[in-house]
């Protein structure tokens, strides 16, 4: 199957219509600014109707104009500047309430990776974080955030985490160098991507060990060499990185992993409670004892 819009166009172009040739013509000049255009806008700028646009995409091969334009974003991931996301967000939003914008795209990109994420995948990527001597979470710049929180709730549990959060290639290796088929490396990024999980996913690949990637699509850099690939949808265009929808993915694999080995961490968190309650770790307002009532 032909993933490559602009060879979809070519082939196609024979056919179009007056109409269809003039919204190839713009969409090959202009895809970054066509990608976040409703089929009605790509018309009025074009000179054609909403329902010639829609015609257009399935004429190369769409089901539908969604799918066009997700081939059109696809194409310009990682070519979007901070400028532009700028831009992109304040046209999307203009005047209107920011806080139901920004949270109902925030709804959508969950919905949209719970349609999209493999469960098989899923289960694996579970199975190989139980099975695992060590466990390698790989996260820079704004994805180091929910890597650290990943690592963090995994090194709770299992006391095996090393958390690769490093944008220096020296350090990066030097925490991986150990790393063999008897571990697991998870990779997180998204757009734009980074070329140093790209080649620390390379590199424990080549040890043998499972590599997992946590990223945006299947032409993400960090697919290659993944024996895994858990899609969680991020917001290319959004001013900041959106990350709800990875965090939420995460959230499953550790409530999937506490699931699986149930009694095993239960005596963990036990003693862990212990050592929490000796060493006075959380602060407790004692008002409540002192006047009959209870900490709850």
């Amino acid at each position: 199957m032909i993933s490559n819009l602009l060879v979809r166009i070519d082939l196609s172009r024979k056919d179009f219509s007056k109409g269809q040739r003039r919204i190839a013509a713009y969409i090959e000049e202009h895809y970054d600014e066509a990608a976040f255009m409703t089929a009605a806008k790509l018309g009025e700028v074009v000179g054609v109707s909403e329902s010639t646009v829609v015609r257009f995409a399935t004429q190369i091969g769409y089901e539908g104009y969604p799918y066009l334009q997700k081939a059109m974003q696809e194409m310009i991931r990682d070519k979007l500047s901070s400028v532009q996301r700028i831009e992109v967000t304040t046209g999307r939003i203009g005047t209107g309430d920011v806080v139901e914008s920004v949270l109902n795209q925030d709804i959508d990109k969950i919905k949209r990776t719970i349609e999209e994420v493999s469960r098989e995948d899923f289960k694996k990527t579970v199975q190989a974080i139980i099975n695992a001597e060590n466990i390698y979470v790989f996260g820079v710049r704004s994805a180091s955030y929910i890597a650290s929180f990943f690592g963090y709730y995994l090194d709770l549990i299992f006391g095996n985490v090393r958390i690769l959060d490093s944008t220096s290639k020296s350090t990066t290796f030097e925490k991986l160098f150990r790393i063999t088929d008897k571990d697991v490396m998870i990779g997180i990024s998204f757009p734009r991507y980074s070329t140093m999980a790209v080649d620390a996913m390379n590199f424990a690949h080549e040890r043998g060990a499972e590599v997992v990637a946590i990223t945006d699509s299947m032409i993400s850099p960090l697919v290659t060499n993944a024996d895994e690939v858990l899609l969680a949808r991020s917001d290319i265009a959004s001013v900041v990185d959106t990350l709800v929808a990875p965090l939420s993915l995460i959230n499953a694999l550790l409530v999937a992993v506490v699931i699986e080995r149930k009694d095993e961490i239960i005596g963990t968190f036990s003693e862990l409670e212990k050592v929490w309650q000796e060493q006075n770790v959380y602060a407790r307002d004692d008002t409540g004892d002192k006047e009959g009532g209870s900490d709850a």
